[in-house]
């Protein structure tokens, strides 16, 4: 009798408990291969909300994350949270393994759809980065892009305050801003994701893109392209393949 293959294992670092499923989910769609641990911190985002920023120890503390995901096993660690995002991107070149930020597969399939790119978000503290993350995705790329950015006041609390009709309103209100003038728009944190619905979609005539699912589908794609072994000194950079050791 043949010995199993034991599964690769993804940690998620998560700022929302509630993304917990969501991102399960995707994985056993996208990644049938890997097996999950999720590491749940929600004051990373809500001391970030306060501060209005990103702050120092917020950033070592999503490290420190880090580092117990790959002492628990991770073969490659996810954030599912865009608000800290750089916070991504100063760790991953101390870490060992591959480390990916959430929105990375968005802003790569946005870049592709189109040159005038907007972005939707119900917090500033998610809005900067996101919009930093286009614009650096476009000059690695050498493209010239033209990004128009909204922030959707007060979806954000109605939604902390259970009232998600009045969310998905206010982000409807806010895609009908940009619809006119980009040919496809980001909605730049991963609990938007469920704001719209197919017909929403579909009569917004432009793309509406969101992370969670294209976040685990860039996954996917860069660890088949790697033979589903990505080495364990890789950097993982938005955008890149994993090459083999």
């Amino acid at each position: 009798m043949s010995t199993p293959v034991e599964k690769r294992s993804l940690g998620l670092i998560h700022t929302v408990s509630g993304l917990v499923p969501v991102f399960a989910d995707l994985v056993r769609t996208y990644l049938p291969d890997w097996q999950t641990f999720n590491i749940v911190d929600e004051t990373l985002l809500k001391n970030t909300i306060r501060a209005g920023k990103l702050e120092t120890p917020t950033m070592r503390r999503l490290a420190g994350h880090v580092w117990t995901a790959e002492d628990a096993g991770a073969d490659a660690v996810l954030v599912t949270c865009s608000s800290i995002g750089p916070a991504v991107d100063a760790t991953r070149p101390m870490c060992p393994i591959p480390l990916v930020r959430v929105d990375a597969g968005m802003v790569e399939e946005a870049l592709d759809a189109g040159r005038r790119i907007g972005v939707l978000a119900t917090l500033s503290t998610t809005l900067v980065p996101t919009v930093d993350l286009v614009a650096t995705r476009a000059s690695q790329r050498g493209t010239d892009v033209r990004i128009e950015s909204h922030l959707c006041e007060g979806a954000f609390e109605a939604l902390s305050a259970g009232d998600r009709d009045d969310h998905n309103a206010r982000i409807r209100e806010g895609l009908s801003v940009l619809a006119g003038s980009v040919d496809v728009i980001i909605l730049a944190q991963a609990s938007m994701a469920n704001a719209l619905d197919d017909a929403t979609r579909a009569s917004m005539g432009l793309p509406v893109l969101a992370s969670p699912e294209l976040g685990v589908r860039h996954l996917a794609k860069v660890f088949e392209t790697s033979l589903r072994a990505p080495p364990s000194n890789s950097t993982f950079e938005p955008g890149l393949t994993v090459e083999k050791a």
